[in-house]
């Protein structure tokens, strides 16, 4: 077998210091040994044979072992061996803690989770951190500090500007949370209280993650007809603050938007190209999934839930608001339908988890229309809310922004408690699905560059050192898996599927998936960020 000697991007790049692989056998001893695999090193470089010594918890040597000894082999022949993907977008908050094994992600290849995403993060970062490590969790970790967790702590839900006072203490919590090891500030200005924000605020914030060498990551105001203009915002605030962008689960909902991102494409483009950092995340599904009041305005929800319930029951704006949710569902993320809106998850009522919102009508004896799905939202969102799963993206669009080369892979989804809801498949199948659906079958990206936008792409925007590519000195996070059956099984209709095809995975050099099952290790590590001062 002809061993091929690489420089890799890494090593071009000065990001490593033991450089190219060794095409020399090698006698040494190494703690697990994985042969005869064909290297996919993260860099979106070619393929090539190879095969990889740990020690510890880094990759030590890339080359020809078979003359060296090991305590554990894997024999990856017929596999790919690549670096372990990195989910730049979780709510795994909802399951790490039931979960710390977080087989929904392993088993797709997933070793590092990000949380603190569309503006809500734990608070104080540093309690959370120790919180994550006194539970001992299988993959690595690491958080965003959100800025409508920060400003629902100094201003509350109200619908107006911060005082310079209140700016000010924010800036230092934005601070605080970055010396704790933030990765940078998010935040959700789709969601109350962030959609009170003016841009001019966010941007003093963003100066200030940008000073500890952050990034801003944005659940934009609006992906459906105010599309653009909220691209526009994002741009402006990375170029106004200093700081690199990223727009998270870019995606265009209702039908009457589809295409738009030609244009939100260009957009990217053109920044990028007069020195504006931006990037994207995607998710490669046609649902999105978030609570029922995405239906409602964001005004009527100033005040908290008590206020919403009140301008529900109240005759004056009742009516206004049950004509906003009926547009919702016509033009925005109803898709058209009440059918297209299903119930994910209900911790009051599990009886409605799975069913649409037009099944939900026929239920109370009403028709499936938009109308009376108006009224079925009302009693949702009075008993106690819920999640939902909303029909409502195009393939095209998905297509188009997954080719670009700045969009990297991520679920935006919770960790899978198996059985638990109707939940989103993405938290069981996201990074699967690309593997399979649109490298395999649909041929949308090629390996090379998929891996690329699940591992190093991420790392490096994250400022993860280390981490993202499979070179030598680097740490022995590694996917082991096969090419021609790796793939989701998860769906909307049975969701609660792991991922096949996975065969090893290693954290930290050591191996957490061993023959598609989870071995019950948990050597889950905190991955701080750029501005962290702790020891």
């Amino acid at each position: 077998m002809v061993k091929l000697a690489r420089v890799t991007l890494a090593a071009a790049c000065g990001l490593m210091t033991i450089g190219a692989v060794h095409s020399q056998t090698d006698s040494g001893t190494y703690d697990i040994i994985i042969e005869h695999g064909r290297i996919i090193d993260g860099s979106g470089n070619p393929w090539y044979y190879a095969d990889v010594g740990v020690s510890g918890d880094r990759i030590v040597r890339i080359g020809n072992l078979t003359a060296a000894r090991a305590t554990t082999r894997i024999d990856a022949t017929g596999l790919v061996v690549s670096p372990g993907f990195i989910d730049p977008h979780t709510h795994a908050m909802r399951g790490i803690f039931d979960v710390p094994t977080a087989e929904s992600s392993l088993l797709q290849g997933v070793t590092t989770l990000t949380e603190g995403n569309d503006g809500s993060s734990p608070f104080p970062i540093d309690q959370h951190y120790r919180d994550i490590t006194a539970l001992g969790i299988s993959p690595n970790w690491s958080v965003f500090v959100g800025q409508g967790t920060i400003r629902e702590q100094v201003i509350g839900s109200e619908d107006r500007p911060a005082t310079p006072a209140e700016l000010t203490r924010m800036k230092s919590m934005v601070a605080s949370a970055m010396e704790q090891g933030a990765l940078g500030l998010s935040t959700g200005l789709f969601y109350v209280p962030g959609s009170f924000t003016p841009t001019e605020e966010i941007v003093e914030l963003s100066k200030v993650a940008a000073s500890y060498r952050g990034i801003y990551i944005s659940h934009m105001r609006e992906e459906a007809a105010q599309l653009l203009d909220s691209v526009a915002e994002t741009i402006r605030i990375g170029e106004e603050a200093g700081i690199p962008v990223q727009i998270t689960h870019h995606k265009v909902i209702g039908a009457g938007n589809w295409g738009a991102s030609v244009d939100s494409l260009r957009m990217v483009d053109a920044a990028r190209e007069r020195g504006v950092d931006v990037t994207i995340d995607q998710y490669p599904y046609t649902a999105s999934q978030t609570g029922i009041t995405a239906l409602i305005p964001q005004w009527a929800q100033e005040g908290g839930s008590a206020a919403l319930i009140a301008r529900i029951d109240s005759p004056e704006t009742r009516p206004t608001l049950k004509t906003a949710i009926i547009e919702k569902i016509l033009f925005d993320r109803g898709g058209g339908d009440p059918r297209n809106v299903f119930i994910s998850r209900n911790t009051w009522d599990h009886s409605m988890e799975g069913k649409n919102l037009a099944e939900l009508a026929i239920e109370r004896g009403m028709e499936p229309s938009p109308t009376d799905a108006a009224e079925v939202v009302f009693e949702i969102v009075k008993g106690g809310g819920a999640t939902a799963v909303y029909h409502a993206i195009d393939s095209d669009d998905i297509d188009r922004i997954m080719r670009h080369p700045a969009t990297a892979i991520g679920s935006d989804g919770p960790l899978g408690v198996f059985g638990e809801g109707a939940p989103h498949p993405r938290q069981y199948g996201t990074f699967a699905r690309v593997l399979g659906h649109y490298v395999r079958e649909r041929h949308v990206l090629t390996l090379e560059d998929a891996i690329r936008k699940m591992s190093s792409l991420t790392a490096q925007r994250l400022g993860l050192r280390e981490r993202g590519l499979l070179v030598q000195g680097y740490y022995a996070d590694i996917a082991v898996f096969d090419p021609d059956e790796v793939g989701d099984r998860a769906t909307f209709e049975q969701p609660h599927q792991y991922a096949v095809g996975m065969k090893y995975v290693l954290v930290n050099g050591q191996v957490v998936v061993a023959n598609g099952r989870h071995t019950g290790n948990r050597p889950g590590r905190i991955l701080h960020g750029p501005g962290y001062t702790g020891p």
